[in-house]
């Protein structure tokens, strides 16, 4: 007998195209994860040294997690969080179960066990081989004889992250050789950066990173807003026809690799410029602005925003090529696929170059009448905040708005503090 379940539905509309909005982002989920990890490995209690904490259900998942110890760890749809587990479980004592999600469970993890399994890991595969989830045992051959190991870096740099996280309580610490093309190189910087923060020995040797024995320090860390966040916010003004937004919460010289934002909106008229106020930025568009008559970007190195420039080109109508988009099928949702569809309902184009490349070429202006065009959000938080943007220009529809808890809980209530209008309903 089947089984309905209810959707919510939201209609996202605002009456005037007027941006103006002062906005605390909330701070990173890539750092604020990376640090619960060292300071677990510390064991230091993060609520005394880490200020700004993510309030994501990624990082309260995690943090609820490391708290308790059990014998099986849930890490529900928070790929970062079976990750990170992953490889900080192989140094505890015991034996424990890690899994996930449905979608989480399709989401491969094969190069990360490999690796682990090279340092002397007990890891067991409980269903599908490659696949979540896992038996993961006692540590006592961990690191023992061995420092070096080859990881495959095409995959997702959060393999190598979480490795790198847990070198240096490996008893010869660890050389971490990446093979194969390197996916999203800024959140593998920011790790080391991080690292170092905390005392760890850690820096890029010819090609390799090597990471020195030796206990982190625990050491007070202000968790910098999310820059993927702020994304939504670039998109907004994008769309505006005039805009003044402070964002708070983001820092010069950012570990972050969307911190490239501000020079890629450049381009579609949203000025960056630094608040006064320490922390914090202003966003500005005013009027008609010249538009680019084409746009190209490669992704690899902040694929999480590429949804949100995907979106930002179909509703002003620039042509464009993406590129970089190797991570992105593996995803909360195959997001490449999510975003030819959602992209079609309002008349845009999505679609590879070659079969099989991960290079998308962009075509038309989204349009639409009566009735607002409904967008799937997939379970991905990111396509729910993509497509959102969209309302400047007439009422949109978004299912499950509340995907929107995994990155961004606050992101709705944003939107209503800027003025935008909302009304839910539920489908049998």
């Amino acid at each position: 007998m089947a089984i309905f379940v209810p959707m919510e539905i939201l209609r996202l509309s605002k009456t005037d195209r007027v941006l103006c909005a002062d906005i605390a982002l909330d701070g990173s989920k890539s750092l604020s994860n990376r640090a619960l990890i060292v300071l677990a490995l510390a064991g230091a209690d993060p609520s005394q040294w880490l200020r700004r904490l993510s309030a994501s259900n990624d990082t309260a998942t995690l943090r609820r997690l490391l708290a308790a110890p059990v014998s099986t760890y849930n890490a529900g749809d928070a790929g970062t969080t079976f990750r990170f587990l992953t490889a900080y479980l192989a140094l505890q004592p015991g034996v424990q179960a890690l899994t996930g999600s449905a979608r989480l469970r399709q989401r491969p993890v094969g190069a990360l066990v490999q690796a682990l399994r090279a340092l002397g890991a007990d890891i067991e595969y409980l269903e599908c081989t490659g696949y979540p989830p896992l038996r993961i045992g006692a540590p006592d051959r961990m690191g023992r004889g061995v420092r070096q190991v080859h990881v495959d870096a095409s995959v997702s740099s959060q393999f190598l992250s979480a490795l790198l996280l847990i070198g240096p309580h490996l008893p010869e610490g660890l050389e971490l050789i990446p093979e194969g093309a390197l996916v999203s190189r800024p959140y593998l910087d920011m790790t080391v950066r991080l690292m170092q923060h905390f005392g760890a020995r850690v820096a890029w040797q010819d090609g390799a990173i090597c990471v020195e024995p030796g206990a982190y320090q625990p050491r007070p860390l202000t968790i910098e807003a999310d820059w993927s966040a702020a994304s939504y916010w670039y998109a907004l003004a994008a769309f505006a026809g005039t805009a003044d937004l402070t964002l708070r919460g983001l820092f010069a010289g950012s570990w972050q690799g969307d911190a490239v934002l501000p020079r890629l909106m450049e381009a579609f008229g949203v000025q960056t410029t630094p608040s006064p106020d320490s922390g914090s930025i202003c966003l500005h568009r005013a009027g008609a602005v010249p538009l680019p008559s084409f746009f190209e970007w490669n992704f690899i190195g902040c694929p999480d925003i590429a949804q949100t420039l995907a979106v930002v080109c179909a509703g002003l109508g620039v042509p464009a090529v993406f590129s970089g988009l190797d991570t992105l099928a593996i995803k909360e949702t195959d997001r490449c696929m999510a975003l030819q569809t959602e992209l079609g309902r309002v008349g845009v184009v999505f679609e590879p170059e070659n079969s099989g490349a991960a290079r998308y070429r962009l075509s038309g202006k989204a349009h639409w009448k009566q009735p607002p065009p409904r967008f799937a959000t997939y379970g991905d938080h990111r396509m729910a905040m993509a497509f959102a943007p969209l309302a400047m220009f007439g009422s949109v529809e978004l299912e499950d708005p509340a995907v929107v808890r995994k990155s961004y809980p606050g992101f709705w209530e944003h939107l209503a503090a800027a003025g935008f209008l909302m009304e839910k309903t539920t489908l049998p």
